[in-house]
């Protein structure tokens, strides 16, 4: 398939991720849904031809904080990393490029 497929939105891989309230410190849980917001375009550069990302807040601790699905599908980790590999991306460097960008945005929203 090669990085130059064009993936109709369906089948891109989509990636659900969900944050603690507790990674905004104390008062978390009263700023999870904003920082979310906040953050909504940053993240969207994370989005590729065939990667569609949501950072939502983790209210629900029976949800994992990441979920893969295609079709409408739920994937583990180990399907999600085999449909990466097709378009020559790794599944461990997506989620490094998605902590790196998430801390150094928690630090921004923090004021650091």
């Amino acid at each position: 398939m090669g990085s130059a497929a064009v993936v109709p939105e369906e089948m891109k891989l989509n990636v659900i991720c969900r944050l603690e309230p507790g990674c905004l410190g104390p008062q978390g849980a009263s700023k999870i849904d904003d920082f979310c917001q906040y953050i909504l375009e940053e993240m969207n550069a994370l989005n590729t031809a065939f990667i569609s990302l949501a950072v939502v807040p983790r209210n629900d601790k029976s949800l994992p904080e990441m979920q893969f699905n295609v079709l409408g599908k739920k994937m583990n980790r180990e399907q999600a990393g085999k449909y990466l590999q097709k378009f020559e991306k790794s599944l461990d460097d997506f989620e490094a490029e998605l902590e790196g960008k998430l801390e150094t945005l928690i630090d921004k929203f923090m004021g650091y």
